[in-house]
């Protein structure tokens, strides 16, 4: 069980930080999901204790809760960061002139290279999106699902368009993205999953 004491006894950081106001939350808030990425990726999600988050990130647990409800809302936000990020690269990529015009094998190519490179840029941080939230809990799960919605409902407008373009037959192309998006979140998952082991066999020896 999570210990909801204060470690520091204090109501808010600790040590000085530059700032006040936003700018300091922003920093503290920054430093939590920092501190959570390392932890969660060398101790797993189960064996880190928002304690052990707070501690390490020189942050009270009174503070902890001003910035989240609880591990899973702070899990959820990190997944949030890099499913952001995958999206936006994505838009972003397609949204080049060069693509407006180009067939469906293109244009999923460039969104699928877009894709990878965002998400992947920081490794502990793909950990944790693409492993560490893999059967937590019912509310994670859902997360998780509703992007995958919003990444299925994506892919089938980009089938539509090979449709009207005549480069691709007329039918409900959803189970088919579904799958497409299944294949590239396991390719995902092992790029960090082997960096993780790394990182965990280098903690064990600390």
């Amino acid at each position: 069980m999570e210990s909801t004491g204060d470690p520091a006894g204090g109501d808010g950081l600790h040590g000085a930080d530059p700032g006040t106001g936003h700018a300091r939350k922003a920093l503290r808030r920054e430093r939590l999901l920092t501190t959570a990425t390392d932890l969660f990726t060398t101790r797993g999600y189960v064996g880190t204790s928002i304690e052990r988050i707070c501690v390490t990130a020189r942050v009270s647990i009174r503070a902890f809760y001003q910035e989240f409800d609880g591990r899973e809302s702070l899990l959820i936000a990190l997944h949030n960061r890099v499913a952001r990020a995958g999206m936006e690269a994505t838009l972003a990529a397609l949204a080049g002139p060069d693509l407006d015009a180009a067939d469906t094998r293109t244009r999923v190519s460039a969104l699928v290279r877009a894709y990878v490179g965002a998400v992947t840029a920081d490794l502990a941080s793909a950990q944790v999106a693409f492993v560490e939230v893999i059967g937590v809990n019912r509310a994670v799960e859902d997360h998780r699902v509703v992007w995958r919605s919003l990444w299925t409902d994506f892919l089938t407008g980009e089938a539509d368009r090979a449709v009207g373009r005549g480069e691709a037959v007329p039918r409900d192309y959803t189970l088919a993205m579904v799958a497409l998006i299944g294949a590239i979140n396991e390719q995902m998952v092992t790029r960090p999953a082997a960096a993780a082991r790394c990182r965990a066999r280098s903690w064990r020896t600390r």
